[in-house]
């Protein structure tokens, strides 16, 4: 069978369905449909989930198979993409990020899914009843907690003494979990915020200059699927060397790509855990019955190079408590 099926959103995204799944689920094969940020089918959360499962014993397109969907980073996307996946009746839904989550818990209450989420409270979300017991049809790893946005903030302001002024770049499709808590840290320290929010990013780049233009002297950069997409964070890194920004992030790859430092939780480790509730969901547990999981370990990367560009002298103190230097 050599035909293929495309479909459109009205976003504009190409909506793969790939006729061996199709083929697969005619053969009772488990399909995990993914719902994807990106703009291509490959994603890290895919990838890593494809690897983790061929860990455990299974064999893509005999044992288990993937159904794809990508929101090219336009989260009012997702609705559809969920639907389209539920009307195909996949058997576990994988979704990243809060509108991926939310999209996917409002197509179905019946299919597992497996969410992978660094910026919600998923109690406050409305995603799970609690911790220990979610009691829906939504389990998996949650960042959930407040505390790093005030570690950002303190990072910053050892490495430059003296700043209290911060551009805080925020995604306002994530909710206020994240804004919130940067806030009530911010007043404890007595420093003052200048937010600038976005919901796509087409509106990176003048969000970015409101910032500037306020006279912020560093940059904090809140979680979202959206800044941690190899374009997106060049494009963020590529900002503040040109306005001689400090900056921090919660994704290694930002510091790795130029970014002064990045402080949060170790994305391998956290990655590894989804194909672990997926294949306890098809061996028959229940989402409802997997307690949802925090991460354990945090990695505080500084790029020297983009310090020393920056004409900054990082402490020798800051630099001892870094899991990794690039120099």
């Amino acid at each position: 069978m050599h035909r293929r099926a495309f479909l459109k959103t009205l976003s504009g995204s190409l909506l793969a369905a790939p006729l061996a799944a199709e083929a697969q689920q005619a053969r009772n094969v488990p399909v995990v449909g993914v719902l994807n940020s990106g703009t291509g089918p490959r994603s890290r959360t895919s990838d890593i989930t494809r690897q983790g499962l061929r860990e455990l014993g299974y064999i893509e397109g005999r044992t288990i198979a993937f159904d794809v969907r990508f929101a090219a980073l336009k989260q009012d996307a997702f609705p559809d993409l969920a639907a389209d996946l539920v009307r195909r009746k996949v058997d576990v839904l994988l979704a990243s990020g809060p509108a991926a989550i939310r999209a996917a818990k409002d197509s179905t209450s019946t299919i597992p899914i497996v969410a992978l989420d660094l910026e919600s409270d998923p109690v406050q979300a409305g995603f799970a009843r609690s911790l220990a017991q979610p009691g829906g049809n939504i389990t998996g790893c949650f960042l959930d907690q407040p505390g790093l946005m005030g570690k950002w903030l303190e990072l910053i302001g050892e490495a430059v003494p003296g700043t209290r002024r911060f551009a805080v770049l925020v995604d306002a499709t994530t909710g206020p979990w994240q804004l919130t808590a940067i806030k009530a840290a911010a007043e404890k320290r007595r420093v003052e915020l200048q937010v600038v929010g976005i919901r796509r990013s087409q509106e990176l780049d003048q969000a970015l200059e409101a910032g500037v233009k306020t006279g912020a002297r560093a940059l904090v950069q809140l979680s979202s699927p959206l800044f941690d997409f190899p374009p997106t964070i060049k494009r963020i890194v590529d900002f503040t060397a040109k306005h001689r920004l400090p900056a921090i992030s919660m994704f290694g790859r930002f510091a790795e790509a130029g970014g002064l430092m990045s402080y949060g939780p170790n994305g391998l480790e956290y990655y590894k855990r989804l194909p672990v509730y997926i294949d306890k969901i098809l061996k028959g547990a229940k989402p409802a019955d997997l307690p949802i999981e925090q991460p354990t370990k945090f990695d505080f990367v500084i790029n020297l190079k983009t310090a020393k560009a920056l004409g900054l002298t990082i402490p020798s103190s800051l630099l001892q408590r870094a899991d990794q230097v690039i120099e």
